[in-house]
């Protein structure tokens, strides 16, 4: 049997109707080729095997599960990538789905590779703790509105799923759960550059109280900044504010 490694911020689910509601919402959007994050002690990976025409593969960074993983399910033989998520390239050629209950310690890096796969990615479905689901859902004007909600939204179509009650765990964390589906948009949002919208955002944010003018005055002409949506914190744009913005950033603002 297998042991709980804090370190690695591991909380197994136990539930066995929530890894099937989890199993349903991934199949509303056909795939071939699924990756599944930190399968721990397998409560989605004994229904995924199952899945027909699937090109399954798993990604674990604890040599532990992944010794336990291939004796419970030997179908997994040469399926089991032993690393973390945050250090791999895309685990397969062409297009894919991803899914999991992903380790709350490393939740936000997460989301970022999943724009890093964008391209790629067909759709993910996921447990995060609920802070991290309700701010990658956020829309303008909620309080938990921020960098993560609108880097996300721009390029992926975001659906707030389901919760989850801490009982559903073992051990049970301290924090409620939740999960979320990313779908890439059909239409991306127009952007200078995605460079441009990442060091806007993250400017804009990272002095959310104040007004957007003074957060970001570095990153435009003078002239510019006179526009009125500059009166305006960073909270209450919207995703298409920001994007449009990018247009009108100096060269300063874009440099790598």
């Amino acid at each position: 049997m297998y042991t709980l490694k804090k370190s690695l911020g591991q909380h197994f689910l136990k539930d066995e109707n929530i890894s099937r509601k989890i199993v349903e919402a991934l199949r509303e959007h056909p795939f071939q080729q699924l990756l599944e994050v930190g399968p721990g002690g397998g409560a989605l990976t004994k229904y995924l095997i199952t899945l027909a025409g699937v090109n399954l593969k798993c990604v674990e960074l604890d040599d532990e599960k992944v010794a336990w993983l291939l004796q419970e399910y030997p179908v997994l033989e040469g399926r089991i990538i032993h690393q973390s998520i945050l250090d791999i390239a895309a685990p397969f050629e062409g297009r894919f789905t991803v899914v999991g209950n992903f380790p709350y310690n490393i939740s936000s890096q997460i989301l970022f590779k999943m724009l890093d796969w964008k391209e790629q990615l067909e759709s993910m479905t996921g447990m995060f703790q609920k802070e991290v689901a309700q701010r990658v859902a956020a829309k303008e004007g909620s309080k938990v509105y921020g960098v993560t909600s609108v880097l996300i939204q721009a390029f992926f179509k975001v659906e707030y799923l389901f919760e989850v009650d801490e009982k559903a765990f073992n051990p049970p964390p301290k924090v409620k759960s939740a999960v979320i589906r990313l779908h890439p948009l059909a239409q991306p949002v127009a952007m200078k550059s995605e460079r441009a919208l990442f060091v806007l955002v993250k400017a804009a944010f990272n002095q959310r109280r104040k007004t957007l003018r003074n957060a970001v005055k570095s990153l435009f002409p003078a002239d510019v900044l006179q526009d009125e949506l500059f009166n305006k914190r960073a909270e209450q744009l919207s995703v298409q504010d920001f994007a449009a913005l990018t247009f009108r950033m100096n060269g300063g603002g874009v440099t790598s």
